[in-house]
C-alpha cells in the first residue's frame, strides 16, 4: 500500500508540473516574434506584437530589428536573448540580441557569418551554452559557443558534409535543421539531401565538437528529412519529411549508442497522393506531449497526430484547415491552447484554437497582416 501511495503521488506531482508548465503567463499575454523574408517593398526584419493568453488576440505588428532575411529565429530558455539566421549568400550570418521581457524591445547586436551560404536555422541547448547553425546551400552545420550573457562568442567547429553517390549519382547534403538533446551532449541534424541525421558529440568542458559513432541515422529513401523535435525525455525524434510528406518516428537511446526510424507515417488524408509542390516545412510537439503537428505547404494543412509515449506510436488524427496559405511555419503557445500559422504565401499569421482532447484546431478571427512571414517565437511578456 505504502508502494502505491507513493507512485500515485510521483504521477500527482509530475501532472501538477506538467500543467504548471502551461500556465498562460502572469502578465496574460505573450510576446510573439516573427521572422520573415524581407525585401524593398515588404517586411523589414523581424516583427514582435503581444498574443493574449486568455482570447488569442494579437496586437498591432511592428519591426523589432530591421536585418535581411532572418527566416528562422530561436529564443533562449530563459527568455532573455532572441537568436536569428540571415539566410544569404555567399555567405550566412547568425545575429544574437538582448530581450526585455517588459517592453519586447530587442538590443545588443551581435553578428558572425555562419561559415556558409543559405543559413536557415539555428538553436541552442537548454542550458544555453553552445548553438548551432544549418546551411542550407552547401550542406555544412556550425556550432557556437556562448557566453553567459547569452550573446554569441565564438564559433567552435564547422563541418560540411561531403558528397555521396546513390544509385551512381551524386548528391549532396542539405542542411535543414539542427536540435540538442536534453544533456546538450549530442547534436542531431537534418540532411534533406541524402536522408540522413547526422550525429555530433559535444564536449562540453572543452567546447569541441566531434563526428559521433554511428555519424549518421538513415531517414526513409527520397524522405528529404527537413525538421527535428526532440521529445523531453530524449526518448524519441518526430522527423518530418519534406519530399514524400511524411512525419518519422525516431527512437533515440544515446546511453547505447543506438538509434532507430520505428513509425512512418503520411501527412496526407487516407488515399491522396502528395501533388507537384506539396512539400512538409514544419514538425512540432504539442505542450502535453500528446499530439505532434506537420505542417503541408501546397495542400495547406495541419496534419494532426495523438503520440502514445507507452506505445511509442503515432495515429492520425485528422487535419487543421482554413485559410492557409504555405505554412512554412506555425508555432503552439506554451500554454498550449493556441496555435499560430503563418501563411508565407498569404501574407499573414493566424490564430487557431486548440481542441485539448482532439489536437485539432479551429480557425479565429484573429490575424495580423505580415509579408513572407516563415517563423513564430514565443516567449511569456513579464
Amino acid at each position: 500500500m505504502d508502494k502505491l501511495r507513493c507512485l500515485l503521488f510521483l504521477f500527482v506531482l509530475l501532472l501538477s508540473r506538467d500543467l504548471l508548465a502551461m500556465e498562460p503567463p502572469l502578465s496574460g499575454k505573450y510576446w510573439l516574434f516573427l521572422g520573415t523574408y524581407t525585401s524593398d517593398d515588404g517586411s523589414k526584419g523581424i516583427y514582435r506584437c503581444s498574443l493574449d493568453a486568455a482570447t488569442g488576440k494579437l496586437g498591432d505588428p511592428e519591426v523589432a530589428m530591421a536585418i535581411t532575411n532572418p527566416s528562422f529565429l530561436h529564443i533562449s530558455p530563459d527568455g532573455r536573448s532572441l537568436y536569428s539566421v540571415g539566410e544569404s549568400a555567399p555567405d550566412g550570418s547568425v545575429h544574437s540580441f538582448k530581450l526585455d521581457l517588459s517592453t519586447g524591445m530587442l538590443s545588443d547586436q551581435v553578428s558572425l557569418t555562419s561559415g556558409g551560404p543559405g543559413a536557415c536555422h539555428i538553436s541552442t541547448d537548454k542550458q544555453n551554452q553552445f548553438a548551432v547553425v544549418s546551411n542550407y546551400s552547401d550542406g555544412s552545420y556550425a556550432f557556437f559557443k556562448l557566453k553567459p550573457d547569452g550573446s554569441i562568442d565564438s564559433r567552435i567547429a564547422y563541418h560540411r558534409v561531403p558528397l555521396v553517390k546513390v544509385d551512381g549519382k551524386e548528391r549532396k547534403a542539405l542542411g535543414h535543421c539542427g536540435a540538442f538533446n536534453s544533456t546538450g551532449e549530442f547534436a542531431f541534424t537534418c540532411d534533406a539531401g541524402q536522408d540522413k541525421l547526422h550525429l555530433f558529440r559535444l564536449d562540453r568542458e572543452m567546447a569541441t565538437v566531434s563526428i559521433n559513432d554511428p555519424s549518421s541515422i538513415l531517414m526513409p529513401a527520397s524522405s528529404a528529412p527537413r525538421h527535428i523535435h526532440i521529445a523531453d525525455d530524449d526518448s524519441v525524434a518526430f522527423v518530418n519529411g519534406e519530399h514524400d510528406m511524411t512525419v518519422n518516428l525516431v527512437k533515440l537511446d544515446t546511453k547505447s549508442n543506438r538509434y532507430e526510424v520505428v513509425q512512418s507515417l503520411s501527412t496526407l488524408r487516407a488515399g491522396e497522393q502528395v501533388q507537384n509542390g506539396d512539400s512538409t516545412a514544419e514538425c512540432r510537439i504539442h505542450p502535453n506531449g500528446r499530439f505532434v503537428y506537420v505542417s503541408n505547404r501546397g495542400h495547406n494543412t495541419i496534419a494532426v497526430f495523438k503520440f502514445d509515449a507507452v506505445a511509442a506510436k503515432l495515429s492520425p488524427v485528422g487535419h487543421i484547415t482554413g485559410d492557409i496559405k504555405i505554412p512554412r511555419n506555425f508555432n503552439i503557445s506554451p500554454c498550449g491552447r493556441w496555435m499560430l500559422i503563418a501563411s508565407q504565401d498569404g501574407g499573414k499569421v493566424g490564430v487557431f484554437e486548440i481542441d485539448q482532447e482532439t489536437g485539432l484546431a479551429n480557425e479565429t478571427s484573429h490575424v495580423v497582416a505580415i509579408s513572407r512571414c516563415v517563423c513564430i517565437k514565443f516567449v511569456s511578456k513579464l
